[in-house]
């Protein structure tokens, strides 16, 4: 049995008490502690387990059947009591995940202005920008924060500029990171950059609650950013910051400008790079794509050449140079499209990262692929590059055609097809019509969750690649291994632990969403590890590596209160 843990004192008394999420226990609170922090006559006489509290939420919560009215649900319960949601968010990750982030999440920050409850995190403007120092430090109201995720809302997940509402992604995703990585709520801070809108309909609206203007751009917006980062370099030293949900240019160019001097990190570009990248090899190893289970036998095709392919491609390259293939089989081994056709270096409008991801011309010419002009159809480009690997980031629903599909599938004996846009609706393609038309030889992975679908009579699980697996534990081992910056190899390392991770069945690709803290402690223990061998972490011994990273993750548990 686990030693009691010690009491913690607390100012706060009565009604004040009550009202601290980070510290109110609602029900649970003893009898002495309601005599000693004021606290008598102010709650129910029975006392109550956490336990018992997450079994009353799990029916409140569950008798509610639209999947917006369960968001707004737990975020009033996120708002009323952290240590309880948080618990049941963990102990319940596979039901609710899909509630507090992705689709859900999406729907909320649509309707930002009409469900928003109540103040959460730090909002920023233009007008602010000479005092963010300031902002930060009420925003984090006394905490230590380490950890920031932040927004400027204009390419919210597949759905575009929603303004304001984008505020809903940040604090998702550091939900996911407590839940999933144990990153102390007080160290946790969401934060929008909120530069405008160009959505007309939020600006007409009279209920929009975000800054009236035109969204900035430019220079202008280029030294917002700029004051931003040294605002929390100042204000927060160390502090770890997770770009999220930039419209590509700017993603890249943020990352880019800013990965060397503080510890940040881009989830959209790297850890759908990871995420990816870790399927792959896992998919490979149980015998997907070719069927060979080796990686020089593989084609890869991206329909879509934005920021996520960007990512994915990065890592990928990585990998293949790291299992001994040479440059010229990883250039041909990997191909890109976009609306006007394949991306190689003969084109002239190739921006916003996309020559990163173009074939040469002869790349082009060995491929056989130089005959294809930039009319030529999804499934004619299939059947010229016979990929093994049809991976999907273009936010375009059904782009995956029954044709493309059967293409595919007549190339490779399990041939991995990806619809990986989010949310659901933006889906490249259901897996239902995935399996049907691949004759259930397809291996599926998805962005969104979507149901089992039946197989042979039997229900198949489909697995989802979603960003979870990945980042909690990479802020987990930047926080908990004080890294000075996260270069993309963090991310190699956290694919390749995820990896491991993986039942050897071809229909897991990823480990079940259940298991989320030890995979997020396994890949903070081995990120940290490789950043003290590549020497960009500080040295430490390998013994006392654990060690950080457990001391660094919180349990959402009750502590004793005595008065302070």
């Amino acid at each position: 049995m686990a030693a009691p843990l010690p009491p913690i004192a607390v100012k706060e008394r009565g009604k004040a008490l009550l009202s601290r999420p980070t510290l109110n226990k609602d029900t649970a609170f003893s009898r002495e502690e309601r005599r000693l922090l004021g606290l008598d006559g102010l709650l129910p006489a029975t006392v109550l387990t956490l336990e018992e509290q997450v079994a009353v939420e799990l029916q409140k919560i569950r008798r509610k059947q639209d999947p917006l009215e369960r968001y707004i649900g737990l975020a009033a319960l996120q708002d009323r009591n952290e240590t309880l949601f948080y618990r049941l968010l963990a102990e319940n990750m596979e039901e609710f995940l899909p509630v507090v982030y992705t689709p859900t999440v999406g729907e909320a920050c649509k309707r930002w202005s009409q469900i928003w409850r109540r103040a959460r995190g730090a909002w920023i403007t233009p007008d602010d920008q000479d005092r963010i120092p300031e902002l930060l430090h009420n925003a984090a109201g006394g905490g230590e924060t380490r950890l920031i995720v932040v927004t400027d809302n204009e390419r919210i997940l597949g759905l575009g500029d929603l303004g304001v509402g984008g505020m809903g992604i940040p604090i998702g995703k550091l939900s996911l990171y407590i839940a999933a990585a144990g990153i102390h709520p007080a160290w946790a801070l969401p934060v929008s950059l909120d530069v405008g809108t160009d959505n007309k309909e939020l600006l007409d609206d009279p209920t929009y609650l975000g800054w009236r203007k035109p969204r900035l751009r430019g220079t202008a917006y280029d030294a917002f950013i700029e004051k931003f980062v040294a605002a929390v370099a100042m204000a927060l030293p160390g502090c770890v910051i997770q770009w999220e949900d930039f419209k590509q240019q700017n993603a890249i160019k943020i990352l880019e400008r800013y990965r060397g001097t503080v510890p940040s990190f881009n989830d959209d570009i790297q850890g759908t790079g990871a995420v990816a990248l870790a399927g792959i090899i896992a998919a490979i190893n149980a015998g997907g794509g070719s069927g060979s289970k080796k990686m020089n036998d593989q084609r890869f095709l991206f329909y879509g050449a934005g920021a996520a392919t960007l990512g994915i491609v990065r890592l990928l390259r990585r990998y293949l140079e790291s299992v001994g293939m040479s440059a010229d089989e990883r250039a041909s081994a990997i191909i890109a499209m976009d609306s006007k056709g394949i991306v190689h270096d003969g084109r002239s409008d190739l921006t916003d990262g996309k020559s990163e991801l173009a074939l040469s011309a002869a790349t082009l010419r060995a491929l056989k692929l130089d005959a294809m002009s930039g009319t030529a159809t999804l499934e004619a480009i299939i059947g010229a590059a016979r990929p093994t690997a049809l991976l999907g980031t273009s936010g375009q629903a059904g782009a995956f055609t029954e044709a493309a599909i059967r293409a595919v599938a007549a190339t490779a004996p399990a041939p991995l097809i990806w619809p990986l846009s989010n949310p659901t609706s933006c889906a490249e393609a259901t897996p239902l019509d995935i399996l049907t038309w691949s004759d259930s030889r397809a291996v599926v992975a998805t962005g969104s969750p979507f149901e089992p679908v039946l197989v042979g009579g039997k229900p198949e699980a489909i697995s989802q690649a979603n960003n979870v697996y990945i980042f909690p534990g990479v802020g987990l081992a930047a926080i908990a291994g004080h890294l000075p910056r996260i270069p993309d190899e963090a991310f190699l390392v956290a694919a390749e632990t995820l990896a491991a991770l993986t039942p050897p069945e071809r229909a897991s690709i990823y480990p079940p969403i259940a298991q989320l803290r030890v995979i997020s402690r396994s890949i903070a223990i081995a990120v940290i590890h490789a950043g003290v061998a590549g020497g960009w972490a500080p040295a430490t011994s390998a013994e006392r590596i654990p060690e950080l990273v457990d001391a660094a993750m919180w349990s959402p548990v009750y502590r004793p209160y005595l008065p302070a």
